[in-house]
């Protein structure tokens, strides 16, 4: 959880909208789209299921880590 939470530094950078590119970059699991109108459009699934499946990954880090310690 802790990775969750940044310094307040601007370089940490959570998305990146790249208009000229069409592109959206999610920092935070690495997600880059080149659909920028179909998001701004409010087709969001495709953002949404990654940063569903990347918190899932996270999680089961987690249990594996206290399983361990």
């Amino acid at each position: 959880r802790k990775g969750l939470i940044g310094s307040g530094d601007r370089s940490d950078r959570i998305r990146t909208y790249n208009f000229p590119q069409g592109r959206l970059t999610d920092h935070r699991i690495n997600l880059t789209l080149y659909k920028l109108q179909f998001v701004m459009d409010g087709e969001i699934d495709e953002v949404i299921e990654a940063l569903l499946l990347a918190r899932k990954a996270e999680q089961l880090e987690e249990l594996e880590m206290g399983a361990r310690g």
